[in-house]
C-alpha cells in the first residue's frame, strides 16, 4: 500500500475512470452561476456542465473563489491523520494564488505533522495539463518510487507541458484580470477567435488570432503537430466547454496524424470555463 496520495484541484480535468480507479482526490472549488454558489468536488457530471455553460449563454455571470491556506490545512490533515502524505498538483501560480495558499499550509502542517509531507507542484498549468502530469505520478507510483521521488520526475516534466486553446469571446478573461481590455475588444470583433497559450511563467498570452471556428481548430491541430513528441508522452488531452463538434473534429484530425496517441477528451472545468466563457476548446501536450 503506498504511504502518499495524489490530489488535484478542481480546476483540473482528468480522466473519469483513471481519477476513480486510481483514488485520486481533489481539492474542492467554489464557483458561481448568476446568483447560485456552487462547489466543484472534480470530475464533474456532464449534465451538470452542460447546464453550467447553457447559464453562461443565456447571461449568468460567473466567478470563482480562492482556496485559503486554513481550507488547504484542513482538507491535507485528514490523509495525515491517516499516516499519508500528500503530492497535490496546484493550479499555476501564474493565474491563481492557490499555489502560496497551498505552501503556506504545507508549512503549517510540518510541524502538526512532522513525519508526513505535503509536497505542492506548481504546474504551471490548468485543465487537462494537470490531468497529464496527475497521470504520470500514477505510473510513478505503481512503479515503486517514493513521494520525493515522484515530485521531483514530475516537476521536471512542467517546463515541457504545452497548451493552446481558442475562446469565443476574450470578454470573459477580460473580467477576470487574465488580458487586458483592449485585447479583448479587438479579439471580439469581426469572428476573430483568439489563440492563446500558457507561457513558462504560467500565465496567458495571445499567439495568434483565426476568423471562424474551423480555422482556429485548424491551427490548435497544427500546434499539436509541431509539438507532439511520442517519446516523451504520447497522452493528450482536448477540453471543451461545451463544443463537442469541435472537439471531436480535432480528435479525429489527431487520429488520423497520429496512430499511437492516446487521447483524453473532457469537459472544462467550472472553476476554468467561469473565465474562459462556453465554447473554448483546447490542445495539451508533453512537448518538444
Amino acid at each position: 500500500m503506498s504511504d502518499y496520495v495524489i490530489c488535484m484541484d478542481a480546476s483540473g480535468d482528468i480522466d473519469r475512470e483513471i481519477a476513480q480507479e486510481n483514488g485520486i482526490e481533489f481539492v474542492p472549488m467554489e464557483y458561481s452561476l448568476g446568483e447560485e454558489m456552487r462547489t466543484s468536488h472534480g470530475c464533474e457530471d456532464e449534465a451538470v456542465l452542460k447546464r453550467f455553460y447553457d447559464g453562461q449563454r443565456g447571461g449568468d455571470l460567473t466567478r470563482t473563489s480562492q482556496i485559503s491556506p486554513f481550507m488547504y490545512e484542513e482538507y491535507f490533515a485528514k490523509f495525515l491523520k491517516e499516516g499519508k502524505s500528500v503530492l497535490y498538483f496546484c493550479l499555476s501560480s501564474g493565474l491563481s494564488a492557490t499555489y502560496e495558499g497551498s505552501m503556506l499550509a504545507a508549512g503549517n502542517l510540518k510541524e502538526a505533522y512532522p513525519d508526513r509531507e505535503v509536497l505542492p507542484v506548481d504546474t504551471l498549468a490548468a485543465t487537462g495539463g494537470m490531468g497529464i502530469l496527475a497521470e504520470l505520478a500514477i505510473e510513478n507510483r505503481k512503479k515503486g518510487m517514493s513521494l520525493r521521488e515522484n515530485f521531483d520526475a514530475v516537476s521536471a516534466l512542467v517546463p515541457k507541458l504545452r497548451h493552446f486553446f481558442m475562446v469565443q469571446d476574450l470578454m470573459y478573461l477580460k473580467r477576470g484580470g487574465r488580458v487586458s481590455a483592449a485585447t479583448a475588444i479587438v479579439g471580439s470583433a469581426l469572428n476573430i477567435k483568439p489563440i492563446l497559450k500558457i507561457d513558462e511563467n504560467g500565465k496567458l498570452v495571445t499567439i495568434d488570432k483565426k476568423r471562424g471556428n474551423k480555422a482556429a481548430m485548424t491551427a490548435l491541430f497544427t500546434y499539436f503537430k509541431e509539438n507532439y513528441n511520442p517519446e516523451l508522452c504520447r497522452t493528450i488531452y482536448i477540453c471543451d466547454a461545451d463544443t463537442p463538434e469541435l472537439a471531436e473534429a480535432l480528435v479525429e484530425k489527431v487520429r488520423e496524424e497520429a496512430a499511437d496517441v492516446a487521447i483524453r477528451r473532457t469537459m472544462l472545468s467550472p472553476i476554468i470555463g467561469a473565465h474562459t466563457g462556453p465554447g473554448m476548446l483546447s490542445m495539451i501536450l508533453i512537448g518538444k
